[in-house]
């Protein structure tokens, strides 16, 4: 194998100048730049995003990832005292949880945080993840109970990369102005760049549809493999409305606004849920099958986002479109700005 070769890991491997990573929002959102990949010819065309209504073809339809950012990351302290650090990954059924704790913990731990609420460590697993059910004043909270509590205790959950602490803005920029169903612990960021403005017009042009992806936290998760095909692919809540089923089903190309809707629509082509778990992992020797067209941001190195992206446009093209990115400052990641392959 070779260091071309689209199954080795270390193929997705570029380099990133630390200055391009974009550590705060952009105003207005729909400011950030748009690079624009034409599979056809192979060209590359620098733009705003807020024109992005001039290069989308004239027969498409748009998916939309609807779901919501929650409040996922907690601070409090064990009973012992010490501090510690929360995240939640997923609801595993009505009262108990998947999260990451920063901090060592064991089976029986009680984690306190504000208002009353408080953990119990239930389960710890060999990925790193735990189980906790979660308690007010002594009462045991459903997911559903625990949500609003989250708005006022938690934290946004910005992505380690950037490397600061949530403030007050990223309660809103950190979520899209189309956000709807509660449940990601991570923004799907192509949406970030809709002002509520520039959705409406797309919305009145183009016809449409929403998936929900809840974005989990595995979505950062780096490839360890040497070989693509042996990383386990994590797996997300998903559902496929009515309008969105009809659309994927119609012979009108479609555009998925970010690869969370790619892997949703993509995972329901194979299987033909609309509702469940998903974890389709595409790349170069698994590409789309329904899907067009991807909007999508600048994603890390050797990420299952950037095999992602390298399924639509191949190993070699992706290199080279991420080289032109970097070396006209583009800026990378959530925050970052965005490409649109045609």
């Amino acid at each position: 194998m070779s260091k071309h070769d689209p199954l080795l890991t270390a193929s997705y491997d570029y380099t990133l100048p630390p200055e391009l990573i974009a550590t705060h929002p952009l105003h207005p959102r729909d400011h950030a730049r748009l690079l624009v990949y034409n599979r056809h010819d192979k060209t590359i065309t620098h733009a705003r995003f807020d024109a992005l209504e001039h290069f989308l073809p004239r027969e498409c339809g748009i998916i939309f990832n609807d779901t919501k950012v929650i409040k996922a990351r907690l601070y409090g302290k064990k009973a012992t005292g010490g501090a510690i650090e929360l995240l939640i990954n997923r609801p595993l059924d009505a009262y108990t949880l998947t999260v990451y704790i920063k901090g060592r913990v064991k089976v029986g731990t009680h984690l306190h945080f504000e208002q009353g609420v408080s953990a119990t460590v239930t389960a710890l697993h060999d990925d790193g993840s735990r189980e906790v059910t979660f308690k007010q004043y002594g009462h045991p909270l459903r997911f559903e109970a625990l949500l609003p509590l989250l708005e006022t205790i938690g934290h946004i959950p910005l992505p380690p990369y950037l490397g600061r602490e949530d403030e007050s803005e990223d309660a809103t920029e950190y979520q899209s102005v189309f956000a709807h169903h509660e449940g990601a612990v991570a923004a799907p960021t192509a949406s970030l760049h809709f002002t509520d403005a520039l959705f409406e017009r797309v919305c009145a042009t183009f016809p449409h549809a929403f998936v929900t992806l809840h974005v989990g936290s595995g979505t950062f998760k780096p490839v360890e493999a040497a070989i693509i095909t042996d990383h386990p692919m994590h797996s997300e809540y998903f559902h496929i409305s009515e309008e969105a089923l009809a659309l994927i089903h119609d012979p009108l190309p479609l555009l998925c606004i970010g690869t969370t809707s790619t892997r949703t629509l993509e995972y329901h082509v194979r299987t033909g849920e609309i509702q469940g778990e998903a974890n389709l992992f595409l790349y170069p020797n698994n590409p789309p099958l329904r899907v067009n067209h991807l909007l999508t941001n600048f994603h890390l190195p050797q990420s299952t986002l950037l095999m992602l992206v390298a399924s639509f446009v191949g190993l070699e093209e992706t290199h080279r479109i991420y080289q032109e990115a970097i070396a006209h400052g583009y800026r990378f990641f959530s925050y970052g700005d965005a490409m649109l392959i045609l």
